[in-house]
């Protein structure tokens, strides 16, 4: 999957959805730090992109960089209620509790 993602990428092929898909391979191949590089891309093509917010967050929350992971997540869900998407805000606020709650022990 990474490997045709990335073959799509260097073809010339770079957008949102792309950069978001390799994100989300990375990070669900335990590779945040590649998946951060991704997901920020994924964010200067398209910066209301609430699911890249999301996961971007959860990339810091995997490296327990939890001051990063929060600041994350409140941008995306600044992001996401200005959009209206309340769904990813929602999700985005439960996981910026916990991070706040880690950040507070």
């Amino acid at each position: 999957m990474i490997e045709k993602l990335e073959q799509m990428l260097k073809q010339g092929q770079d957008n949102s959805m792309l950069r978001f898909g390799l994100g989300k391979a990375y990070l669900d191949n335990k590779q945040p730090d590649k998946a951060i590089e991704h997901f920020q891309v994924c964010l200067q093509h398209d910066k209301n992109y609430s699911a890249a917010w999301k996961l971007l967050g959860k990339c810091y929350v995997v490296l327990e960089n939890w001051q990063q992971a929060a600041e994350i997540y409140q941008q995306g869900i600044n992001i996401a209620n200005e959009k209206g998407d309340k769904q990813a805000e929602k999700e985005m606020l439960v996981f910026l509790k916990r991070c706040n709650k880690q950040l507070n022990q």
